[in-house]
């Protein structure tokens, strides 16, 4: 396992390479599980590639991973065997449709949803590794309000906010935007309502959730889209592809193309935040706060 000083002395390094390409990081995530995230992960990665981005997902329900399993993939190994040091971040990278790099982390391995501050430090010196060229890095990160989740969403560029019309959907979702805006200092949301009869009744759960905002947070929400509720993508999730690419007349393929033109209008970051090494020394530096702050 790499050291502290290793880790930070990789990133730093990097920060001295000259013309680094500008990464855009996007947390997808929800409070919620069973609000369609993964889906929406997926199928946005597929349809940014279709665009000509070059895309990677961080599969960051690390204990609970399942985009690869989405997508009809069967990686040999995942995130756990690079922290254990049997495997480098490339080894476990997978290609997935439409060139779209997928990295797993692990399925039913408890110990992966709890990583200490140097596993952490693994990661960053796993991602500075990585030679490949990114455009956008889509981390679909696990349900609920953890550290974890709340360190991913904060070292993002952007976090979208998947919510459906639920009560307990729309409940959770408002909680997660509260915990990141009061502890977590991050003002601006973008949401996509998924699963709705419409479009129309898209608007209308968005604004049932800017309403409650408005009123007690200090926060900006924007809509990025809907993506309606559709049986082609029941359907393709039972055939283990994206429904971009199984059904690509249907109506929740069509959303899910509007949404890819949205995201990709969304302004590419240009400072150092805005390259993938950066994203992970970031996201090691909220950890290590976070545990000094408790100890």
């Amino acid at each position: 396992m790499p050291t502290l000083d290793a880790a930070v002395d990789q990133a730093a390094g990097l920060r001295r390479m000259t013309q680094p390409r500008p990464v855009k990081v996007i947390a997808v995530t929800g409070g919620k599980g069973g609000v369609g995230k993964s889906n929406v992960s997926a199928n946005l990665a597929l349809s940014l590639a279709a665009l000509k981005r070059r895309v990677m997902v961080l599969d960051a329900d690390l204990g609970l991973a399942n985009v690869d399993v989405l997508l009809g993939l069967q990686p040999h190994q995942h995130l756990g065997h690079v922290l254990n040091g049997e495997a480098t971040l490339e080894d476990v990278i997978v290609t997935g449709p439409r060139d779209v790099r997928i990295v797993p982390g692990a399925s039913g391995t408890r110990s992966m949803a709890n990583l200490s501050p140097m596993e952490h430090a693994g990661i960053i010196q796993a991602f500075s590794d990585v030679s490949e060229d990114v455009d956008v890095l889509l981390v679909d990160t696990a349900a609920g309000i953890s550290d974890t989740v709340m360190s991913f969403a904060q070292a993002a560029h952007e976090v979208l906010v998947v919510v459906c019309d639920e009560p307990a959907s729309i409940t959770d979702a408002y909680a997660l935007i509260k915990v990141l805006s009061r502890d977590y200092g991050v003002s601006r949301f973008r949401v996509v309502t998924n699963m709705t009869v419409d479009r129309a009744g898209g608007r209308k759960l968005f604004d049932k959730l800017i309403k409650v905002a408005d009123r007690f947070l200090d926060v900006v929400l924007d809509h990025a889209g809907d993506v309606p509720y559709d049986e082609y993508l029941r359907r393709a999730v039972q055939q283990q592809t994206g429904v971009v690419e199984a059904f690509p007349g249907s109506w929740a393929s069509k959303a899910f193309g509007r949404l890819a033109e949205t995201v990709d209008q969304w302004e590419t970051p240009t400072a150092s935040r805005g390259h993938l090494e950066f994203f992970m020394e970031r996201l090691y530096g909220m950890k290590a706060g976070m545990e000094e702050a408790v100890s």
